[in-house]
């Protein structure tokens, strides 16, 4: 059990990181074309709630130095779309894209995107896997206490968390990331079936830009 003065801290470094980065993502000069060459795998990646796709600058940069042709969905913009919408957009770019074997790279809520997206809207097969970094597959408990509906809509109760997490059979095609504490996610991002990488981390936002973190991204990409 993580003890109260290190999970303090982690939420602190949390909140820095995820203020510093946002405003980083906001004056970056990062374009999507900037990464779309490479010879390895095709990924697409899904930012969480209120994140641009420059907000997983980390990860884009360091997929891409792999040899990965990176794709980012511009239409999220900053993901405040219901799921099921999200992913109709994700799908619809990988269909329009032609991409094959694509592996889905997720943020938060980018998780329960791509994995509605892989059960429903795939039928030709075109998204291979995805590896989803501290997605609240089970909900948090804590948004039934939020007054914002896209944010509510992560409690355990609600109908498609339910859903999705009944939902098993694409499991063992994501792999599940996360740390040792998440201060959004008390259910933590365990998944039944998948392959789970618990990290010696903790946060929800700082995790992003470790390079154990990234280390592991790459790794299940190929």
């Amino acid at each position: 059990m993580t003890s109260v003065p290190r999970a303090a801290k982690w939420w602190a470094q949390d909140y820095l990181y995820a203020g510093w980065w946002q405003l980083k993502a906001a004056l970056s000069r990062a374009k999507p074309e900037d990464f779309a060459s490479g010879t390895g795998r095709a990924v697409v990646v899904i930012p969480g709630i209120y994140e641009s796709w420059q907000f997983m600058l980390p990860l884009i940069e360091a997929l891409h130095r792999n040899g990965h042709p990176v794709h980012v969905v511009t239409l999220l913009q900053r993901n405040r779309l219901p799921v099921q919408q999200a992913a109709q957009l994700v799908a619809d770019y990988v269909t329009r894209q032609d991409l094959h074997e694509a592996v889905l790279v997720a943020h938060s809520k980018g998780g329960l995107i791509g994995k509605y997206a892989m059960l429903k809207l795939d039928q030709e097969s075109r998204i291979s896997r995805m590896v989803a970094i501290c997605s609240p597959f089970s909900g948090s408990r804590y948004a039934r206490f939020l007054l914002v509906p896209s944010l509510r809509a992560f409690s355990p109760r609600d109908a498609l968390t339910l859903q999705l997490a009944k939902e098993e059979d694409v499991n063992q095609r994501i792999t599940s990331i996360f740390g040792e504490f998440d201060p959004h996610i008390p259910e933590g991002s365990l998944l039944p079936e998948a392959r789970n990488i618990k990290l010696d981390l903790g946060g929800h936002f700082r995790i992003l830009s470790d390079r154990r973190t990234i280390q592991a991204v790459v790794a299940e990409a190929v």
